[in-house]
């Protein structure tokens, strides 16, 4: 049974390679490319319910037991994304049928988007450190290709500092891995928890924790985020809602695995840290949200504030700090995906990017309009839809803890996240159109997968009684990191 945890990685691995062989043939491109995302979903869901009834389930690669060989992870919070990875993924590769042209299709720009599927899925499911640098180049290596893809001056431009600031992490990514396989002698997950815990986390230890949060933190938008509002504002639209929803959660993926299973000894300092940078992220990233006038940037400085909510969880690191952290990355998966979605059909069909050059197109555009006011509602959290619980569980962990003026920057950073929210539906949809706005494409059709990531937006919300069990036991093993341990050491 354990085998087909690894199948979810597979399937666009397998689908990525086969595409290649048809370049010129959209068609077939798309019809592969569905099959092999909505199959995945399937998939997912399957292993979700296997990892509910059975426990965390492990696969150790040809034979080699861990921590000696190469060992796939799935514990509830990894099955967990790696499904919501691939809901994702199927709403934007749909979105991208309609919206991506047939001259990007031809450069490979299917097979592109189903290998950074291999490289997220990969960096949820490996179970040592090494494997998780491997993924992410898969991942970071695919986003170089669609991040350029079209070959405008702009794209250009800004995906010099995008590869530039990766390359970067990258190389800082290496050579802390090679300082902790120098001090403990074991990269698996599982065996660094033991050998961290018998060292004791002090002075090197620690030292190594910061450089693993630079590193992610730089892969996050964590602080320093100087380079993503130009990096995600120049790809096609698809590809934007693509990185919003996916790359920046990965590096929130890796710091929460790591600081939890890892480097969780000394929170005094390690902690301490992570939430004096979740409270400073949040404060520059509403900021960036309420001062610009275009749709992309505010959106974009959205996924900053959202990233140092996330984090600022693990700061707390109590149990209803984790569930609220696991509820609220997999609510902000869909959400900045979908807002994203929304966003870039408003700027199709207003013909600007403009705040000040829009207005009334609720006459026109009536679902488009609700669509994006309820993704706004559920980005700020208000109940009953998915961002609410998140925020309620993460904001109760900060209170218990005594976490008082970051919570307090998290309330009031939600609070300018509506603000800047609505002033993209007001402008936009309220008012009197402007005259002479053409749209230059038609939304037939393209607002099905945007209906489809709305309405599971609000069943996060409103069922969260069913969600929250899967969530509470994701979160249990985040807090108790002897389980981890033991499925996959077989203690």
């Amino acid at each position: 049974m354990s085998n087909i945890i690894i199948m979810p990685l597979l399937i666009p691995l397998f689908t990525a390679i086969l595409l290649v062989f048809f370049q010129k043939q959209a068609a077939v491109q798309r019809w592969i490319g569905g099959i092999s995302v909505l199959g995945n979903i399937a998939m997912s869901a399957y292993i979700v319910h296997q990892v509910y009834l059975e426990g965390i389930l492990t696969l150790n690669l040809s034979g080699w037991l861990a921590p000696y060989g190469i060992v796939f992870v799935s514990d509830m919070f990894a099955a967990l994304l790696v499904l919501t990875t691939n809901i994702v993924g199927a709403a934007c590769l749909f979105f991208a049928y309609r919206t991506i042209g047939k001259e990007k299709e031809k450069y490979y720009f299917y097979p592109f988007f189903h290998f950074l599927l291999v490289g997220v899925i990969g960096s949820f499911l490996t179970g040592d450190i090494f494997n998780l640098f491997v993924c992410f180049e898969v991942m970071l290596i695919s986003s170089y290709a669609l991040i350029v893809l079209g070959g405008t001056k702009r794209q250009l431009r800004e995906s010099i500092k995008y590869i530039l600031i990766n390359i970067f992490s990258s190389a800082l990514f290496v050579a802390s891995v090679a300082y902790l396989y120098g001090t403990v002698g074991t990269l698996n997950l599982a065996h660094l928890s033991e050998r961290v815990a018998e060292a004791g986390q002090g002075g090197m230890l620690t030292i190594i924790s910061v450089l693993f949060l630079i590193v992610f933190g730089l892969k996050a938008g964590l602080l320093l985020f100087f380079w993503l509002p130009g990096s995600y504002s120049v790809p096609a639209t698809a590809v934007t809602a693509l990185f919003g929803g996916l790359l920046t959660k990965v590096g929130v993926y890796a710091i929460v695995r790591l600081f939890t299973l890892v480097f969780y000894h000394d929170q005094g300092i390690t902690h301490v840290l992570i939430g004096g940078l979740a409270a400073v992220t949040m404060i520059l990233g509403v900021i960036g949200a309420v001062a610009y006038k275009d749709v992309n940037r505010i959106l974009i400085y959205n996924i900053i504030a959202g990233i140092g909510f996330i984090v600022f969880g693990v700061a707390i690191a109590n149990t209803s700090a984790l569930e609220g952290t696991i509820f609220y990355l997999i609510h902000d998966m869909v959400v900045k995906a979908l807002l994203f979605l929304l966003g870039g059909t408003l700027i199709a069909v207003a013909g600007t990017e403009q705040l000040r050059e829009m207005g009334g197109l609720i006459k026109r555009y009536p679902l488009l309009g609700w669509l994006f006011f309820v993704a706004a509602m559920a980005l700020v959290g208000v109940p009953p839809l998915s961002g609410f619980i998140g925020k309620l569980l993460i904001v109760r962990g900060g209170l218990e803890d005594g976490w008082y003026w970051i919570s307090g920057i998290g309330l009031a950073s939600s609070l300018l996240m509506l603000y800047s929210m609505m002033k993209i539906f007001m402008s936009a949809f309220w008012g009197e159109e402007k005259s002479g706005v053409q749209p230059k494409v038609s939304v037939k059709g393209l607002l099905a997968p945007s209906v489809c990531l709305t309405v599971l937006v609000i069943f996060l919300g409103v069922g969260a009684e069913w969600v929250y069990p899967y969530v509470s036991m994701a979160a249990e093993v985040l807090a108790e990191p002897q389980q981890y341990i033991q499925a996959v050491l077989k203690e």
